[in-house]
């Protein structure tokens, strides 16, 4: 008896636990219409479950075998009536759930802009977006805000009632980007771009973290999202202007490395093109990028002896992450004439003091293509050959 009083007790010290559905109780537009969208979708499919739950119970008792007022009719087989109450009312039910679902998919779609701050107020000209370019690290999150230069690594903020317009990418591996209380979670994954519109309705601090596991430091990949003030973000922004850090291509590289539990840090200043360098695989100085390799293959690209071209391109994640497995890393730098390629090189050195890794430019060293002058490809003694430019490190 004590063991199954505890056991009736439970639920009540789940309610007074003090536990914060925050799912339920969201500070975001956006959450707050999922929020709604399974609560309307839940009481529909309790409509059918809670009937039948007690209907269940109800003939149980009714039909026992200890019954003696209950109607013994054994070569009854069929009812219209009951027939169409049990088809018609879960079919109903279906036809309101897929109304719902299709509208909620595209008005609540993470990809769409929002058009409401929240109910009753829709978003006018003056609601200036807010963007924020959010990449998933092992294992941390770096936030940039282009239109302000600045950065900053585990913790987000922006102004109550502004849109916030998020594009999400990963530097390694999948991961999913989750604030519960500002709205749904989405993938973030290397060399792709996610896109997430929501808004943050009341001040406060909430706990945003990735919902998908990446590895050893999964657990800690947790940050705080400050929904502030107009002034208070601008405040805040002031603060991040006045950190002694500067997020250079350099410095990137280093904070990407595998690291666990990593303090709130700032950054003054942000390479504008960093971004854009992470989503196509070419932080590295010199490497080429993926939406460049994809605009010569929609070109024609470079026929049956480029098909390797492609593979020192892919990330060289098990590298990243400190493997001792694989092989040496490599990449792509550009695709170019012998004659372009040792152009191209003398103007780097001679412009640059930085020690560039290029080792072996003659003959121009390919992964797919001959060298240039060797075997019978060339079309004419006047047609430079194609070449590809590859740095080792």
């Amino acid at each position: 008896m004590k063991r199954s009083g505890a056991l009736l007790l439970f639920p009540l010290a789940v309610l007074l636990s003090g536990c914060d559905f925050v799912v339920l109780a969201p500070a975001g537009d956006v959450a707050v219409q999922q929020r709604d969208l399974l609560v309307v979708s839940t009481l529909l499919m309790l409509l059918i479950i809670v009937p039948v739950m007690a209907l269940t119970v109800f003939f149980a008792w009714r039909y026992r075998q200890s019954s003696t007022t209950a109607t013994y009719t054994p070569d009854w087989d069929h009812s219209t009536k009951l027939e169409l109450v049990i088809w018609a009312a879960p079919l109903l039910v279906i036809i309101c759930l897929g109304a719902l679902t299709w509208l909620g998919t595209h008005l609540l779609d993470p990809y769409r802009r929002i058009d409401r701050i929240e109910a009753g107020q829709p978003v006018t000209q003056e609601h200036k977006p807010l963007r924020v370019e959010v990449v998933a690290l092992d294992w941390k999150w770096l936030f940039i805000y282009p239109d302000y230069g600045i950065a900053s690594v585990n913790e987000l903020a922006a102004p109550v009632n502004q849109p916030i317009d998020f594009r999400i990418t990963s530097s390694t591996v999948m991961n999913s980007f989750y604030i519960p209380a500002l709205a749904g979670q989405i993938y973030a994954m290397p060399a792709m771009e996610t896109k997430l519109h929501a808004v943050i309705n009341r001040p406060g601090t909430y706990t945003g973290f990735s919902a998908n596991y990446s590895g050893a430091g999964f657990s800690g990949m947790r940050f705080a999202f400050h929904g502030l003030s107009d002034q208070a973000f601008t405040d805040w922004v002031a603060q991040a202007k006045g950190a002694q850090a500067k997020l250079s291509r350099e410095t990137y590289l280093e904070l990407e490395r595998p690291s666990e539990n990593e303090p709130v840090r700032h950054y003054a200043s942000v390479d504008p093109d960093l971004y854009g360098a992470i989503l196509n695989l070419c932080v590295e100085p010199g490497k080429m990028c993926m939406n460049e390799m994809m605009s010569i293959d929609a070109k024609g690209g470079l026929g049956l002896a480029g098909v390797r071209n492609t593979l020192p391109l892919q990330y060289d994640k098990l590298a990243r992450r400190g493997a001792v497995f694989g092989s040496d890393p490599s990449y792509v730098a550009s695709i170019c004439t012998a004659e372009e390629a040792a152009a191209a090189s003398r103007a780097t050195r001679n412009d640059d003091d930085r020690d560039w890794p290029l080792r072996d430019l003659s003959p121009l060293r390919g992964v797919g293509l001959l060298a240039p002058g060797a075997g019978s490809r060339r079309a004419d003694a006047d047609t430079p050959s194609l070449g590809l430019l590859r740095f080792e490190l």
